[in-house]
């Protein structure tokens, strides 16, 4: 067309021919070019109207203005249609309104009145290149994604598929091209599965969903498919698209995530966050048919033991076997999970009487007491269970919980291996402690406690050489609370570490004032928690400084120990204790005689007092078995070098038999109660 174009061109003999017959009747976009001036000669009206631009400001407009591509790219390009070693251009031209659109041009030179200019037709190939640059990318796609992508016709045969379908399933389009699609089909999903997706994909078109297929080496694996149906212009079927990646790793990853987040990895059991899951499941079931639920709480009685002991190894096999044990009591449809520890919970739903929970509350009690084979040892353990139901003791999840921890709690206090149902007693008595818990925080900041001295009597002289410094709280509303009520508290929520650092220091400085006035030789005991030594919550350099900025020796204070913490091993407790000995302070051994301490240990921590528990003492007579054993434990002490000192002396009688024993100290009511220090001190 060109070409003709220019024959014509070249026979036309005056400017008004050449407009008349090319410039202003032609649909098509012609510009003159003077690649001298790089300007435009002349524009039709269908270039004018296709760049924006009036005819008067096309002429002598810069073709810079218009072409996108550097001056010097655009002359050496009008040069190469001069010399006609080109004449077929791609170019990205902008528009008046700032719009950029791909033209396709054929220019070639041709002689107007003496000059030389280009002669260029104008094509709008935008559209045309924009479907090739997404033909091209829908290509690369096709080639290079990881998804695997297969072409079937109506009855299913396979066209075509891309590089990804032969990684995922091993067929190659030589063997996949002419097969039916169904050769991926997997024995996993079953015929009715199919005829559904078929019958989805022939009446609406498409089908998604997770699918198993087999590859071509017999193995299965998981797929996420996609079915695309491609139509006629008449409605029929041209083709239908698959999509499928592979996510067998991804599911199976998910499905550990799942595992981890919602169950027990040592025992496998549900774990809290399940556990809470399934109880408000069962309580909206319960809801809907009018029944109960019984939720057991459990813990196993003695595990600590085992577990220090035997090792943290053995101790995960007990708790494998005791949740082995469990699960094998109760019903398919219950659930046992394991909270954390040595705690475990029991859901029992689809109850229409109590008499079923209490059959399986015995067998679990009678299951766990039986021998439990940890390596070569044979251990025995055995558990305490709180029961409460829903909805007679609580409707929501967190309430039927905490009920059935007082329970449990109930159940270890009245002597363990047994079961408690939830009072609301129980719940009054947990109220009492929160309420303390908070009054002993304010206590502590508001030093609302004071020291309590019990005097220690030598039994050879009568003469007080010793005192117990015993804590007392003065609460501004319930008046004094007795120790045995808020010390356990202190030591379950660690406060008790800085309540004996306010006592020591207290004691202390009572002693050096006493020192001073009285005797120069007096001690003051200082009771020492198990929970202090086992969580090191005692400072000692700062023990130590304060007898020193005092001027005390360590001799002037002893710390009383319990037995239960000589048969506490660790090296930290030992270590404390070793610290005192080293540095003067003296050690006593509170409640002799009632746990379960042996000679070795007396030996090894260098004991300096045992003091022999009050119920030995309280029934004394002379020839009686607690005379015996009072006898026998003064002679043992003496003859390891221990001093020995009764407690809970509240009789002449009493007195008498112990000092005909040899006993060394006394103390007790018989010489008097605990006293505040402005009081004790009458007695010097």
């Amino acid at each position: 067309m060109l070409d003709a174009y220019l024959r014509k061109l070249r026979t036309f003999s005056t400017e008004e021919e050449l407009f008349h017959r090319l410039f202003r009747k032609h649909s098509s976009i012609m510009l003159l070019i003077d690649p001298e001036t790089g300007t435009i000669a002349e524009a039709n009206q269908a270039a004018t109207a296709f760049y924006g631009y009036p005819q008067e400001t096309m002429r002598g407009m810069k073709i810079s203005l218009i072409n996108t591509q550097q001056e010097h790219e655009i002359q050496d390009e009008m040069r190469q249609a001069l010399e006609e070693r080109r004449n077929y251009f791609i170019f990205r031209h902008r528009l008046a309104d700032g719009n950029i659109r791909i033209v396709e041009i054929h220019s070639s030179a041709v002689d107007f009145r003496g000059r030389i200019l280009l002669f260029s037709i104008v094509f709008d190939i935008t559209e045309r290149q924009h479907a090739q640059d997404m033909q091209r990318l829908a290509s690369l796609v096709y080639q290079k994604s990881s998804e695997a992508m297969s072409v079937v016709d109506r009855n299913g045969e396979i066209m075509t598929i891309n590089p990804a379908f032969t990684d995922i399933t091993g067929y190659t389009e030589t063997e996949a091209v002419g097969k039916n699609i169904s050769m991926l089909n997997s024995d996993r999903e079953t015929p009715e599965c199919y005829r559904q997706m078929t019958k989805s994909v022939r009446d609406e078109g498409r089908w998604q969903g997770e699918l198993w297929a087999r590859r071509k080496n017999g193995e299965d694996f998981l797929r996420w498919l996609s079915v695309n149906t491609i139509y006629n212009g008449d409605g029929s079927v041209q083709c239908r698209v698959g999509l499928f990646s592979d996510i067998t790793k991804k599911r199976e990853t998910d499905e550990l995530i799942w595992r981890q987040a919602n169950f027990d990895t040592l025992t496998g059991l549900p774990n809290r966050s399940m556990f809470h899951d399934r109880l408000h499941q069962a309580i909206k079931q319960a809801n809907r048919a009018d029944q109960q639920v019984a939720l057991l709480f459990l813990d196993l009685d003695f595990f600590k033991e085992v577990n220090d002991t035997l090792g943290h190894a053995m101790g995960d096999r007990l708790l494998q076997d005791a949740a082995r044990r469990v699960r094998a009591c109760v019903r398919e449809t219950d659930t046992v999970a394991r909270l954390g520890g040595d705690e475990f919970t029991v859901i029992l739903g689809d109850l229409h009487d109590t008499r079923s929970v209490e059959r399986a509350v015995n067998d679990i009690l009678h299951t766990l007491a039986e021998p439990f084979q940890l390596g070569t040892e044979q251990v025995y353990i055995s558990a305490s269970i709180g029961i409460t139901f829903h909805p007679e003791d609580g409707t929501e999840t967190d309430t039927l919980l905490k009920n059935a921890d007082q329970a449990m709690y109930a159940a270890k206090a009245q002597g363990r291996n047994r079961y408690s149902y939830f009072t609301a007693s129980m719940q009054e008595a947990a109220q009492n402690r929160k309420r303390l818990v908070s009054d002993l925080r304010i206590a502590l900041h508001e030093k609302q406690f004071r020291v309590y001295y019990q005097p220690i009597v030598d039994l050879s002289t009568g003469r007080i050489h010793k005192a117990e410094a015993l804590i007392r709280w003065q609460h501004p509303v319930r008046g004094l609370i007795n120790p045995l009520e808020f010390i356990p508290i202190a030591e379950e929520t660690g406060m008790i570490t800085e309540l004996g650092e306010w006592i020591f220091r207290q004691a202390a400085r009572q002693v050096g004032a006493w020192h001073t006035r009285h005797d120069p030789s007096f001690q003051i005991s200082v009771n020492v928690s198990p929970v202090q030594l086992q969580n090191e919550g005692i400072n000692h350099e700062s023990w130590l400084s304060c007898l020193e900025s005092l001027e005390l020796p360590g001799q002037c204070v002893v710390v009383e120990i319990t037995e239960g913490v000589l048969m506490d091993s660790s090296a930290g407790v030992t270590d404390q204790l070793l610290r005192f000995r080293d540095n003067g302070v003296q050690v006593a051994l509170d409640d002799f005689g009632t746990g379960y301490s042996s000679l070795s240990y007396l030996k090894k921590f260098d004991i300096d007092y045992i003091k022999i528990d009050k119920s030995f003492v309280q029934n004394l007579a002379p020839g009686s078995d607690d005379m015996a054993l009072c006898d026998a434990i003064i002679v043992m002490a003496h003859k390891l070098g221990i001093k020995v000192v009764a407690e809970g002396v509240e009789t002449e009688l009493q007195r008498q038999l112990l000092a005909a024993s040899n006993c060394d100290y006394a103390q007790g009511y018989l010489f008097s109660r605990p006293l505040p220090a402005e009081e004790f001190e009458q007695l010097f």
